[in-house]
């Protein structure tokens, strides 16, 4: 599991609200959120990164390879 292949999607719903998904093609995890609209985009997205890459550390180290 990489961290490098972070894919990070910006998805636009019907009622104008956006959820932000970022997802790791080789294992197909992935993580959602709804964005806040009063926060910026680029710290909500940095926020999300952050906290989707410890996770995939942590799989890497509990799953034997």
């Amino acid at each position: 599991m990489h961290a490098d292949n972070i894919q990070i999607t910006l998805i636009k719903l019907k009622n104008g609200s956006r959820l932000l998904r970022l997802t790791e093609p080789e294992t197909g995890l992935a993580l959602e959120r709804a964005l806040n609209p009063q926060r910026p985009l680029v710290s909500q997205k940095q926020q999300l990164k952050a906290l989707f890459e410890s996770m995939l550390q942590r799989a890497d180290i509990l799953l034997p390879a």
